[in-house]
């Protein structure tokens, strides 16, 4: 009497087939990685909340703090060299406001898109995770068909190995899929949610520091608030 097979996790990895072991490899490969993106964006997105609540702080202080670090000091950078380069003989307040807001706005488009690296990543295994899953579940099945023709047996003994190898790759497929698929829809929704915020606090800061400026004087902006 053959001694019963070891139906284990660790066996059916084991004892499965090459192209069904590259396919569970890969899966265990993306998911690792999903999670790693994952932590990382997490973090990414902690500190664009914090920095979000300083910018709008910022805007109905109506000027930037020497000391500006993250989103709210590349803003600052981007509306100070837009202030003191892009200046031009005689332009009216509707001028300077317009040509601030483009120039924190261009910082805003880089900073999140900085933040977005990694996302599609997160988007292509949540997509396509299950169908490689199910390529190794197709194929352990043809294993299995093809051990019932060999040994002209369909006792379930003989079919079982192959299904389960099958279904073990499935499994691994939805597990990196799963993940992959709410952590992106999450990020997606807050940076969108967090763009709106941002672009809301750039047009009220953009309209305030517009006010500072003195076309009868220097034609600039000052954007520091006075300490």
């Amino acid at each position: 009497m053959e001694p019963a097979r070891d139906f284990s996790i660790l066996s059916l990895v084991l004892h499965a087939d090459p192209v069904v072991k590259a396919v569970m490899a890969g899966l265990v490969l993306a998911s690792v990685a999903c999670w790693g993106l994952i932590f990382e964006k997490t973090i990414r997105m902690w500190r664009l909340k914090r920095d979000v609540r300083e910018l709008e702080h910022v805007a109905q202080q109506g000027g930037f703090p020497a000391d500006a670090r993250g989103l709210v000091g590349a803003l600052h950078s981007a509306a100070h060299s837009e202030a003191t380069e892009g200046v031009a003989m005689g332009e009216d307040r509707n001028d300077v406001r317009g040509r601030l807001e483009r120039a924190m706005r261009g910082a805003m488009k880089r900073e999140l898109q900085r933040i977005e690296a990694g996302l599609p990543f997160l988007a292509t295994i949540g997509s396509s995770a299950p169908f490689i899953g199910l390529f190794g579940t197709v194929w352990g099945i043809m294993n299995s068909f093809t051990s019932i023709a060999q040994q002209k047996d369909t006792s379930l003994a003989v079919v079982a190995p192959g299904i389960a190898e099958a279904l073990f790759a499935t499994a691994l497929g939805l597990v990196a899929a799963i993940p992959a698929v709410m952590a992106y829809n999450q990020f997606a929704v807050s940076l969108g949610r967090a763009s709106d915020r941002i672009g809301s606090a750039i047009t009220l800061l953009a309209k305030r520091l517009a006010r500072r400026h003195d076309t009868a004087s220097e034609n600039a902006v000052p954007i520091r608030r006075s300490v």
